[in-house]
């Protein structure tokens, strides 16, 4: 006899290596997906000032060449240039489909990965054990918590896990759909069709069979039977990209989800970043790209929104990198993006400037960005942003003008 924790554990994996998921028409047509760019993306080596007079003598030599020299940034229209690794986002920012926002920063100050992490995602200045993004599903869809999980094999599912772990972020209440392509080996069908036949009649493990099912229907339906591998932690490049491909396909069917997150490691260049960082951002560039070509059609109802934990030091350290520093960079891309800008306040580089002498200060708390995309692209209210999704936050406002219309 197989236990049931036994039995649940090997479900949830079948479930996962399907794509776990079971979805029903949706109301809404928009779609958010959320990168999370672990380890403290360095924004000026994605994002160069090279306009900012302090730039060049601060950075040393990590400062990107200046547009039109060899290896130099892609212009963004006079003051700031993208890294020649994201020439896929540098068109869709002259295409008026891609937005940067420049000195970011959540309400935490501190330098420490893991409170930092959790502080971006659980968007509250104290631990919370679920995430914001799993909240704005509840305040967009109350219905998405009103089953127990383990008896919803026919309902909707609006947001998508796309990767082999749930974040922080979308950690709660919310029903969750996991997508992970197959790295373990694909549990057979029949084994799943005799375990539906035996358990039919149980009300915990009969539900969780016929979930696992309908989930590796559905993903085989928009993705084909044989799903690609799995990203790995460090950011597998070719693996990256084949993960948010599938992440846009499902969102792009007519039942499947309308949010989405991904997770992508890597960005504590403390050493050699000039060496590491640009195959990290082509990673990006690629997984954008990708986002863009699954989607097709409801590109134009997408925004996308990639987000790091804090930024980096102005200055290198002793072994080409760079430390745990304050002021960050995000990036806004898809078809409902109110792109080709730099948004926000830049604080400049000037020592007076720089936050605690050594950051770039923050001009932007990252839960207006976050709001701001919410309320459009969700619908969700002004009172749910400032309480249940982001609690007590009413004095950080959305961000006006990133959102087309």
């Amino acid at each position: 006899m197989i236990a049931r924790r036994s039995l649940l554990l090997g479900l949830s994996a079948a479930a996962t290596l399907g794509g776990r998921a079971a979805f029903a028409t949706t109301p809404g047509e928009n779609r958010l997906v959320v990168i999370i760019l672990r380890g403290a993306l360095d924004g000026l080596a994605a994002v160069a000032p090279y306009g900012d007079a302090e730039y060049r003598s601060l950075r040393g030599p990590l400062a990107m060449p200046e547009p039109g020299q060899e290896g130099g940034a892609l212009d963004l229209g006079g003051r700031f240039g993208l890294s020649p690794a994201m020439p896929r986002l540098a068109a869709l920012y002259r295409s008026g489909e891609a937005a940067i926002v420049h000195a970011v920063a959540g309400p935490y100050r501190g330098r420490s990965h893991f409170d930092g992490q959790d502080w971006m995602e659980s968007g509250a200045e104290q631990r919370l054990s679920g995430g914001w993004l799993n909240r704005a599903v509840i305040a967009a869809w109350p219905a998405e918590a009103a089953a127990p999980q383990g008896t919803n094999q026919g309902r909707s599912r609006k947001a998508l896990v796309a990767g082999p772990a749930v974040p922080l972020l979308m950690k709660g209440p919310a029903h969750i759909a996991n997508h992970a392509p197959r790295n373990l080996g694909r549990v057979p069908e029949d084994a799943l069709r005799r375990l539906a036949a035996l358990y039919a009649a149980d009300t915990l493990l009969g539900p969780a069979v016929a979930d696992a099912r309908a989930g590796r229907a559905f993903a085989d339906g928009a993705l084909g039977p044989m799903h690609g591998p799995a990203a790995n932690a460090a950011g597998d490049r070719a693996a990256f990209r084949s993960l948010a491909l599938a992440a846009g396909r499902l969102l792009a069917t007519a039942d499947g989800p309308r949010v989405a997150a991904l997770e992508l490691g890597g960005f504590d260049t403390h050493a050699m970043q000039a060496q590491r960082l640009p195959g990290l951002l082509g990673t990006l560039d690629d997984a954008i790209a990708a986002l863009r070509e699954g989607l097709g059609p409801v590109w134009g109802r997408t925004a996308i929104l990639a987000m790091t934990e804090f930024g980096r030091t102005v200055a290198a350290n002793g072994t080409g990198g760079t430390d745990h520093g304050t002021g960050g960079v995000a990036f806004l891309a898809g078809g409902a993006v109110a792109g080709g800008k730099v948004a926000g306040t830049w604080p400049g580089l000037s020592p007076a400037a720089l936050h605690e002498g050594r950051d770039l200060a923050p001009t932007t708390d990252l839960r207006a960005i976050a709001k701001a995309l919410l309320a459009g692209q969700l619908g969700v209210s002004r009172a749910s942003l400032d309480g249940a999704v982001f609690p007590a936050s009413a004095a950080v406002t959305p961000m006006a003008g990133l959102r087309r219309g």
